[in-house]
């Protein structure tokens, strides 16, 4: 049962889904959509009050769990952010889609980042037709991303674009050829692009302390 899974919980702690569980948790067997409240022996009496401080640090957790990430690489994009100079929130997510594993799953080649994590450091992945094993690559406009020439994993990805949901939509940004198994970042992800369910700037402001 989903109950006992420690993904649903860390959703479920969240008080938001973070489609940890890729695809499942677009169907009516997310945990979130049968138990919305948190975890526990006193869970449903609901999310209890919590300072500003706590507001932050949850929300700079579930972004975190969201893409699946350790905390020092997780500070190191709000970093990079920052040292733009401006849009700083805007600039902080960007980084974190435009990581490679992060481009395969929001093209459909894999059921959750975790997975798309294991094609790229197991070899399966070419970046501009080099084998690329690093899953934090970021993307620029006009990469090309293919799956390396093995029939299993070809087989394995065309078998996940050939199951349609209509729920998960692959971002204007991307332009994916399914014939081809290929992925082109065509453009920067606008503000609209990015995910909307995160109090970004309480996170921002975490890290600004």
């Amino acid at each position: 049962m989903s109950e006992k899974n420690p993904k649903c919980k860390i959703c479920r702690r969240a008080g938001k889904k973070l489609f940890l569980k890729g695809e499942r948790c677009y169907t009516s067997k997310c945990a979130m959509n049968k138990r919305s409240f948190p975890p526990g022996q006193h869970g449903t009496k609901g999310f209890r009050r919590i300072s500003e401080y706590g507001r932050q640090l949850r929300e700079k957790q579930a972004l975190k769990n969201f893409y699946h990430l350790r905390e020092k690489p997780f500070k190191n994009y709000f970093k990079k952010a920052k040292q733009k100079g401006k849009n700083t929130e805007t600039w902080f997510l960007r980084f974190l889609e435009k990581r490679l594993d992060n481009v395969l799953y929001r093209a459909r080649f894999a059921k959750g980042r975790l997975q798309a994590r294991q094609l790229v450091s197991h070899g399966h992945v070419l970046v501009n037709g080099k084998k690329m094993d690093i899953s934090s690559y970021q993307v620029e406009i006009g990469d090309t991303i293919q799956i390396k020439d093995h029939g299993d994993i070809k087989k394995l990805v065309k078998d996940r674009l050939a199951d349609k949901n209509k729920d998960i939509q692959v971002p204007k940004w991307i332009d994916v050829n399914e014939k081809k198994l290929e992925i082109k970042m065509i453009e920067e992800p606008s503000e609209e692009d990015l995910p909307q369910e995160f109090e970004t700037r309480m996170i921002i402001a975490y890290y600004s302390r």
